[in-house]
């Protein structure tokens, strides 16, 4: 089977693997495993940020990055598909008491006339205040789209005079540097908090992490262990992020290629399916309205798994598990079934 429901289906590669086997570890909830202790300093450093904290999952970082932002009672402002208000079961309100409001953009950007409108510092006795501003990049539901830097910098411009503050949901921030050409710490210096992810493009077998200033990830540390989330000898798991870093950074480059064979070969057969100019990393989004349960189940038929993600929209994410000759394969069997 071509497994291109998510790029989280990667298995750790022999070189990972042996990388694990070797690492040295301690006790994390002790703050005593030198292999966490150096990819957090690590990233830190690559997002242009203080201090970083490990954490098993996105959703996790996400959580403890806006926490720190955001109190009990005020609002977080993202756009309506954004990853933490779509895809973390409601999270932020169930454990933190944060409320959100959204402003929706076709390609998950930052609409700053929106934000100007929405944003409220302080609403006063009766009205919620906004107490920071989140943003995906890249951004998943809207198909990989990368958030364009100049944009960033001037809701950074825009906020930061009234207090309010910034989190970035970078997931899948090493795909927008590749795509780019942008450091990520040009992008991380722009955010209070930052959260990444080693598990999807990078190919690890799990891990987050969250970025942010000294006394926010010292924060975000007693909050992890508060929500049952500390972990032992992570190490482990660590050095499978290390080895990430290493290696598979600059070879998304190949993942961004495949996305658009396929998109490039579905829109041949049906230019009405997907545009390829919209595929900026290693997402696809085919909108296929009613067909949608159809495509899936007749794709699985042919050997390629993928998965219905909104109203008849079908995605398909590339990965390291996934070679040119399988991009190749999967897109003639997606053009056959479109057409």
């Amino acid at each position: 089977m071509i497994d291109l429901r998510s790029d989280t289906v990667t298995r750790p590669t022999a070189g990972m693997l042996a990388a694990m086997s070797r690492a040295e570890t301690g006790d994390d909830v002790y703050d005593e495993d030198p292999t966490v202790h150096a990819l957090e300093e690590r990233v830190a450093g690559l997002l242009g940020h203080e201090a970083a904290l490990f954490t098993v999952s996105g959703s996790l970082a996400n959580l403890l990055g806006v926490r720190a932002l955001v109190g009990p009672g005020q609002e977080l402002l993202c756009e309506a598909q954004a990853h933490v208000v779509r895809a973390e079961l409601g999270a932020h309100a169930t454990w933190t008491g944060v409320t959100t409001r959204t402003w929706s953009h076709p390609r998950g950007g930052v609409d700053l006339a929106a934000v100007r409108r929405l944003m409220a510092p302080d609403a006063g006795p009766y009205l919620v205040s906004t107490a920071a501003v989140a943003v995906e990049n890249t951004h998943n539901f809207a198909g990989g789209s990368v958030q364009p830097l100049d944009d960033l910098v001037a809701l950074r411009d825009l906020v930061e005079p009234v207090g309010i503050r910034l989190h970035l949901d970078g997931a899948r921030i090493w795909n927008a540097h590749v795509a780019t050409g942008t450091a990520t710490s040009d992008y991380g210096r722009l955010f209070d908090t930052v959260a990444v992810c080693l598990s999807k493009g990078l190919g690890a077998p799990v891990g987050s992490l969250l970025a942010g200033s000294a006394d926010a990830i010292a924060q975000a540390r007693i909050w992890r262990k508060r929500l049952g989330a500390g972990w032992r000898q992570a190490g482990v798991l660590a050095a499978a992020g290390l080895y990430a870093l290493d290696h598979h950074v600059e070879r998304l480059a190949e993942d961004h290629a495949n996305a658009r064979t396929i998109a490039a070969a579905v829109a041949e057969a049906d230019p009405s399916v997907v545009d390829p100019g919209t595929v900026e990393t290693n997402i696809v989004l085919l909108d296929v309205g009613d067909r949608a349960e159809q495509l899936v189940d007749r794709a699985r038929a042919e050997g390629i798994l993928t998965g219905i993600v909104g109203a008849g929209v079908v995605r398909l994410i590339t990965h390291l598990d996934l070679t040119a000759a399988d991009a190749q394969r999967a897109a003639k069997v997606l053009a056959q079934l479109v057409r």
